[in-house]
């Protein structure tokens, strides 16, 4: 399961690079190594599932929120629906 997570994100990214502009390539940069932290540790768990996934990527939103001004959270989450909607697929 994990490397079908790794494997939707490394597409996604590609899409975006490809495709996006300074928004989207920033909200996607930020976000893969959050998703690869995660991932990294949902290795070791056994659950692995998209919920777990979901559940962990939220406390790292969470955290995002004081890191980032109110624009780019918004960017940073927006991209996150976009990749967790192509990880529920």
């Amino acid at each position: 399961m994990i490397e079908q997570y790794e494997q939707t994100l490394q597409d996604w990214i590609e899409t975006i690079v490809a495709e996006g502009d300074d928004d989207a390539l920033f909200a996607s940069g930020y976000l893969q190594g959050h998703v690869a932290v995660v991932l990294s540790q949902l290795e070791v768990e056994s659950e692995q599932g998209l919920s777990a996934l979901d559940a962990k990527m939220s406390e790292c939103l969470a955290l995002a929120r004081d890191e980032l001004s109110d624009t780019d959270y918004a960017l940073v989450d927006d991209a996150w629906t976009q990749l967790s909607e192509k990880l529920a697929a």
